[in-house]
């Protein structure tokens, strides 16, 4: 089970007893924010998205009330978006939709970054690999914990559409 990968993670950096898990899902934005008790803004949702060599994958840990921005996004990468499958993202990060994070990714083609739209909140709460979990973090957190390669300007916010 992811979870238990993410647990083993976290141990090795002695995190471990920071996970929450819930009695409800927390597989989208709305319910991970019931289930922590804050708003959507503060969950951190990671989005998968094709590569353009195809070996890996580009994880994106952005705000919950963000989409992403397919200008912004094609600036920063040189490419389109293309966000991927259910069965790629697992195949590519060994968690499944609704539990999905950047925690315990073993491919060492997945490249992980962080969007600036977290840097809003003074914590933020991503999943930890399943669909009842989640851990709260400050964005420094996020970023060193998620092994993230730079913090990225790729989303726009709800006022900005």
């Amino acid at each position: 089970m992811a979870i238990e990968k993410v647990r083993d993670y976290f141990k090795q950096l002695g995190i471990e007893d920071r996970i929450q898990e819930f009695e409800v899902s927390s597989a989208t934005v709305d319910l991970a924010a019931q289930a922590v008790g804050v708003e959507g803004a503060r969950i951190c949702k990671t989005l998968s998205f094709k590569n353009l060599d195809g070996d890996g994958c580009i994880l994106i840990q952005t705000a919950g009330d963000t989409k992403i921005d397919n200008k912004k996004f094609k600036s920063c990468f040189g490419f389109k978006a293309k966000m991927l499958t259910a069965d790629e993202v697992v195949a590519y990060t060994g968690h499944a939709i609704g539990g999905v994070c950047a925690f315990a990714i073993e491919n060492p083609e997945v490249k992980i970054y962080c969007d600036e739209s977290m840097k809003r909140f003074e914590t933020v709460f991503p999943a930890c690999g399943s669909d009842n979990s989640a851990v709260e973090f400050t964005c420094d957190e996020l970023f060193k914990y998620s092994n993230a390669i730079a913090w990225i300007d790729v989303s726009k916010l709800p006022e900005a559409e």
